[in-house]
């Protein structure tokens, strides 16, 4: 790693538990008035948005509660216009991936509606017109990330497409591992997976620099620690915790490189197949990771050796590709303990729509930076197969 490049985000992340309940004084520092929040319906069950409720008063003009998975374009259609009618100043995604997507999606539609004009980031320190709050109750990384998805449709058929924006990442996240303490273990698990899958890709980026190196090997520490444990007792406000502190760790690794195959794939699994992200990700991850280990060998031991295994030069873990082989094992070994799918078959997705999906994910950029170059839908379908 001799030359590198990073770009940072001004952002500010609260970390503790019982945080969320002192977000009206936060915001109050940022003096936003008039906030519309992005959510699930699931969060209103869970009480979530009754606390947020409680946290904002008055300050909470708007709620769409309804955003479906993938962020779908018509979704964003509604949410703008919710917004746009309410005059919002600034938007709170509150949940998952989705829900912290749909604010970004609709920060920008906002400012391009507002202005007239395309509201891309010029430079990294280009400020939004409508700032986004992240609140996440899963840990799938989309807090920390000038990045979202929108699954646009039309033609009978669904595309998912990822737009990286500097104006879009989150200016204030608020961790508080109480908003995780009711997430089912299915959710637990694949979103859980999803925070790891950030940690290895970023471990052998193209674009990796030492910070994020850094970062995503803690995260690879704290999650295989600790998810197992979030699986067995969601309750376990300790092991919440220090999931949760993965999930950051793994979040800020995702911020500052390009992803790679894995993620690529999950999108197009997501946008066209309808495999819901966290489940995608615990299928692809460990095909992935072996498809690219001859490549990455040095980065995948790395990750290894954080998840305990320990190098010996006379047995079986001599080297960097026999230690990477067991870091691809103790991943796939973990999905299975917890009981996620591991096969394509297993989650709905068609033998005969290999081939398309595999096309799909070729013309995806993150697919295209993959530390093992790909130049055919072949190479990608290879990998699809291996998985259904």
């Amino acid at each position: 790693m001799n030359e590198f490049r990073y770009t940072s985000y001004a952002q500010e992340i609260i970390f503790g538990v019982g945080s969320l309940a002192r977000l009206g004084e936060t915001v109050e520092r940022f003096h936003w008035r008039r906030l519309m929040l992005c959510s699930t319906a699931s969060m209103r069950r869970g009480g979530h948005i009754a606390s947020l409720e409680e946290a904002l008063g008055t300050r909470l003009v708007a709620i769409y509660e309804h955003v479906q998975p993938h962020v779908p374009d018509f979704q964003v259609v509604e949410a703008l216009a919710l917004a746009s009618e309410t005059e919002v100043d600034a938007l709170i995604g509150m949940g998952g991936g989705s829900s912290i997507g749909m604010a970004k999606a609709v920060s920008l539609a906002l400012e391009e509606k507002g202005t007239g004009r395309p509201a891309r980031a010029a430079f990294p320190t280009d400020q939004p017109l409508v700032p986004v709050v992240a609140i996440p109750t899963t840990y799938a990384g989309s807090e920390m990330t000038p990045i979202y998805g929108i699954t646009y449709h039309g033609d009978g058929s669904a595309r998912k497409a990822t737009i990286s924006d500097a104006k879009v990442t989150p200016k204030l996240t608020v961790y508080d591992p109480l908003l995780t303490l009711n997430l089912s273990p299915e959710m637990t698990a694949s979103t859980g997976i999803n925070a790891l899958a950030h940690c290895i890709e970023a471990l052998y980026s193209i674009t990796r620099n030492p910070l994020a190196t850094s970062a995503a090997l803690s995260g690879v520490r704290s999650i295989y620690t600790a998810l197992p444990r979030c699986y067995a007792a969601g309750d376990d406000l300790e092991a919440r915790t220090e999931m949760l502190v993965g999930a950051f760790l793994a979040g800020t690794a995702l911020a500052h490189v390009t992803m790679a195959l894995h993620h690529g794939l999950c999108h197009a699994l997501g946008g066209t197949a309808g495999v819901p992200h966290g489940v995608a990700n615990s299928i692809v991850l460990p095909h992935a990771m072996r498809f690219n280990l001859d490549a990455t060998a040095p980065q995948l031991a790395q990750a290894a050796e954080a998840m305990g295994v320990s190098r010996d030069t006379s047995g079986p873990y001599a080297d960097d590709e026999a230690v990477a082989r067991e870091a691809v094992q103790r991943i796939y070994d973990l999905i299975g303990q917890m009981h996620l799918p591991q096969r394509l078959r297993d989650v709905g997705v068609n033998e005969a729509d290999l081939p398309h999906l595999a096309q799909v994910a070729l013309q995806s950029r993150t697919v295209q930076s993959n530390p093992k170059p790909i130049t055919d839908a072949a190479q990608i379908e290879a990998v699809l197969r291996a998985a259904w």
